[in-house]
């Protein structure tokens, strides 16, 4: 009985381990929190009892058992968890590397307690310690990895990153398995049973720092990216202003020059030449609505990007249809909105342009569902070539996962909402839902 608790608590540090595993991608959950929970419960415990009872009874060392299994838990992991595989590895592999720390402190105090023993024949209280130093970092993590380093994995865009993390947390895990003392002995030889503690906190200490770094780079990254679109939604609402100034002048121009039209009208109608009145008001309307700035809707930034996006369609060859439908004030973040709108058509537009010239459209409609529902249809012509995975389309520009398709699920997400994409052999269409009333500031 002894035996088999003591392997128990071995493989008990496995239910910290997996909390942590979720603590950072608790907003990209496939499943609610009770029920992965429920999920990853009903999971382990028959694990932990089942290796225990193997590891007793054949007298297997825990961690031959343990080792292989996290390769298997791993893609438990990726089922539960809507990530990049590049994400989820990061993730994962992250926290094997730091639960490896709280095994070492364990294998030094068992050092301590019975100097002549070894690894293999770890106590029951050398177990209870570091399952007890296990459950203290998840609650040391739990509030940076939920409040902090969430944003950076709700971030698309950082599979190179994500992957470079993979790298170097495994160079700390694979230094800690080959570190475990298996004779005490060696720990009490100078001043080792000191050393070695103080080497492990230093590389803990380390490892830290480096996932420190790690999210201040994606956090300046993200805040260059946000600079970006404020900058060029200011270039496009300084291009809308230039525009609009410029019809100003020119109908101040035709007011002014409006009483010589109305002598022509006069002595047109003096004459009964109805067809020739007829003609020269149409062709004053015509002056008078010629680039004219189309207002879409009642935000300044957001008009002005359609504005822009519109030019660029026009430049292309791109038949639009569009109908905007905003809710005025806007309850979404600005640049929330300006990324989505802005990928949404830089894509559409950039997909029109795969097709002839005759075959170019892009609809887009967004409209107030219900009062608590902002939906949007985006419907675009294209060649039908993509590239797809199991983690969604694919970039058709580069290797890469499509970094647009990727933001506008995170705006949508963020919102309380979700993204549809799906295609045609001729037609690109993007389904996104936006809850009004569940606005996060």
């Amino acid at each position: 009985m002894h035996k088999f608790l003591l392997a128990l608590m071995q493989f008990l540090i496995l239910l910290p381990g997996a909390a942590s595993c979720y603590l950072p991608a608790k907003n990209r959950m496939n499943y609610s929190l009770s029920k992965t929970a429920v999920l990853c419960t009903t999971v382990l415990l028959p694990y932990c009892a089942a290796a225990a009872s193997l590891c007793t009874f054949f007298s297997i060392d825990a961690n031959t058992v343990l080792l292989p299994s996290l390769v298997l838990f791993f893609f438990l992991y990726r089922l539960t968890v809507d990530l990049e595989l590049s994400c989820s590895l990061a993730i994962y592999v992250g926290v094997c590397a730091i639960e490896t720390f709280p095994v070492q402190f364990g294998y030094a105090f068992d050092a301590l307690l019975h100097p002549s023993s070894s690894a293999a024949e770890l106590s029951l209280e050398a177990a209870l310690f570091r399952l007890g130093v296990s459950a203290l970092l998840l609650a040391a993590f739990a509030y940076p990895a939920t409040h902090h380093f969430q944003r950076a994995v709700d971030s698309p865009g950082f599979s190179r990153i994500w992957y470079l993390t993979v790298v170097l947390s495994s160079i700390f895990l694979i230094l800690n398995l080959f570190a475990v003392p298996q004779s005490y002995s060696t720990l009490h030889a100078g001043r080792m049973l000191l050393i070695f503690p103080l080497f492990e906190a230093g590389m803990f200490v380390m490892l830290v720092a480096i996932y420190v770094l790690f999210y201040r780079g994606v956090l300046i990254i993200l805040e260059y990216a946000e600079l970006q679109e404020r900058t060029r939604l200011f270039e496009m609402q300084s291009h809308q202003y230039c525009t609009l100034k410029e019809h100003m002048h020119q109908t101040a121009r035709l007011r002014h020059d409006f009483r010589h039209s109305v002598v022509l009208l006069v002595s047109l109608a003096k004459t009964g030449d109805i067809d020739r009145i007829r003609a020269h008001l149409a062709e004053y309307e015509t002056s008078l609505t010629e680039n004219a700035p189309v207002h879409y809707c009642a935000n300044v930034a957001l008009n002005a990007l359609f504005g822009y996006y519109q030019e660029r369609a026009i430049l292309a060859k791109v038949h639009t249809d569009w109908h905007i439908e905003l809710p005025d004030p806007l309850p979404f973040s600005e640049l929330d909105m300006a990324s989505l709108f802005g990928n949404l058509m830089e894509n559409a537009i950039a997909g029109c342009q795969t097709v002839p010239e005759e075959a170019r459209y892009f609809c887009l409609t967004t409209k107030i569902c219900h009062g608590n529902s902002l939906y949007l249809v985006s419907t675009n012509s294209f060649d039908g070539k993509v590239r797809k995975s199991k983690d969604g389309y694919r970039s058709t520009k580069h290797s890469g996962c499509g970094i647009g398709l990727a933001s506008i699920t995170a705006v949508s997400e963020k919102y309380g909402g979700f993204t549809k994409i799906s295609n045609s052999t001729t037609e690109f269409l993007v389904d996104v839902i936006l809850k009004i009333q569940q606005v996060q500031r």
